[in-house]
């Protein structure tokens, strides 16, 4: 009964069992209190469209260095294993902070850290001219920049996973997801476009300086207009205090339930093919097609991905609120990002046109983002009460085997001098990923065991 109890049938009881005080003692609740954590509709608008511009924001910040390496090598006389030294920093600040900022995020509320986050790389940002003029140490000032620049961002995706399953009810909550996926791909849009023409024009400390002061104010803003005034800190904590058991969450208990591996792996599996992608499309084109022009096949994939995902979110919630099961939504969402993409992939293996790879990869890039309506927020149906520092243990093992399988598929190139085992790799990951979270996935709560009495009650 409990288990029943706990599905997604009914939506007005899935948004009840967002509200903390439903796992009090108290044996009753006044039903002004199931809604309070939730946005007003009004509200909700401003959050997205701010949150949307952070994203955006956040993946400008991210690009700064890349973009600039080549000028600052030539400036500051790196060599190419100094330049990956300053660039991998970022990588391993990134993986620490998942977990700790997703369990804040639980705690006090995922706006008040992503406040802190930005603002915080918003002023590494803006001051990593000032660190590389500072002295003859530039490259370890470099590298710890861009540490501290991945310790502060690792804790942003996992706090928008913790304040949409907060904030947000269930049948809007694939079209939020979809809403920052596609805030990442303009941000590397315009990270790629503008940042290119004020290096030219400003030189590479201009990039900086204009992104650490966009995303200061954008931190301002938010504060000023959404924050200020809020008591939702104040009433969370007094929730959690009153509630002392949710809590202390059983993770042993959670990570013995096979539908959680199952969405772990699959994230797993789904980072690590993206992340090669993202790694080894440049040079598969520079390769294949040396004389192609580049602005093609660096900005048409990403290009066409900001509408799949805004449509993705969009349908996902329009059927969710039209009646279909949340786990059939999530397979069929999840089935398109992995499976569909990779039929995109396979071909790329063999010999095509220029325009047909273009066509090939721009579809598979963009069916990608669809995993944002399936296994990313499937953390918040199963697990709603911790989904930030889930979600953050499975970005962190997903950018950890990305990087394992990004190695792996620049050691067949070099060994083979082929990009057939590449791709016919990341096909087989993602295939292998897919079908694991058909078989096993869920959408119903698995964190209530310990309160199925209470419930009953």
């Amino acid at each position: 009964m409990a288990d029943n109890l706990s599905g997604n049938d009914s939506k007005d009881f899935t948004v009840s069992l967002l509200d903390l005080k439903v796992y009090s003692s108290k044996k009753s609740t006044k039903k002004e209190s199931v809604d309070e954590n939730l946005w007003p509709r009004s509200l909700a608008k401003k959050w997205i469209l701010m949150l949307f511009m952070g994203t955006c924001l956040l993946y400008c910040s991210r690009m700064a260095m890349p973009i600039c390496v080549v000028s600052m090598a030539a400036r500051f006389q790196w060599t190419k294993i100094d330049s990956g030294l300053a660039l991998g920093g970022f990588f391993w600040g990134y993986c620490l902070t998942q977990i700790l900022g997703g369990h804040a995020s639980d705690r006090v509320g995922g706006e008040h850290v992503l406040l802190l986050s930005a603002s915080s790389w918003g002023l590494i940002t803006a001051a990593t001219p000032v660190l590389a003029h500072l002295g003859s140490h530039t490259l370890a000032l470099m590298t710890l920049a861009r540490f501290l620049m991945g310790l502060f961002q690792g804790v942003f995706f996992p706090s928008l996973a913790s304040l949409c399953s907060q904030r947000v009810v269930e049948g809007e909550r694939s079209f939020l997801m979809g809403t920052f996926q596609s805030g990442t791909h303009l941000g590397t849009l315009l990270a790629g476009g503008i940042s290119s023409l004020m290096l030219n024009h400003f030189g590479w400390e201009s990039i900086f300086y204009t992104i650490g002061l966009m995303a200061g104010l954008w931190a301002l803003i938010v504060w000023q207009f959404l924050l200020k005034d809020e008591v939702s800190l104040i009433q969370l904590k007094a929730e959690n205090k009153s509630s002392s058991s949710l809590s202390r969450t059983p993770w042993l208990s959670l990570f013995k339930k096979p539908p959680v591996w199952a969405m772990v792996f699959a994230h797993m599996c789904m980072c690590s093919t993206l992340y090669t992608l993202l790694s080894w499309l440049p040079t598969y084109f520079k390769e294949s097609f040396p004389h192609a022009t580049g602005w093609v096949y660096n900005v048409i994939p990403w290009l066409t991905a900001i509408p799949t995902a805004l449509s993705g979110g969009y349908i996902s919630d329009f059927l969710i609120t039209r009646g279909y099961s949340v786990l059939l939504v999530r397979k069929i969402m999840q089935v398109f990002a992995m499976g569909v993409s990779s039929m995109f992939i396979l071909p790329l293996s063999g010999a095509v046109t220029f325009p047909s790879a273009v066509v090939l990869v721009s579809a598979a890039v963009s069916l990608t983002t669809l995993t944002s309506c399936g296994v990313s927020v499937n953390v918040q149906d199963l697990t709603p009460s911790c989904a930030g520092a889930l979600y953050g243990f499975m970005n962190m093992m997903g950018s950890l085997m990305g990087l394992v399988l990004v190695s792996v598929s620049g050691y067949l190139n070099e060994v083979t001098l082929s990009w057939a085992l590449v791709f016919s790799l990341i096909t087989l990951v993602n295939t292998t990923g897919l079908g694991i979270f058909l078989i096993f996935g869920d959408a119903r709560r698995v964190d209530l065991d310990g309160f199925s009495q209470v419930i009953l009650i």
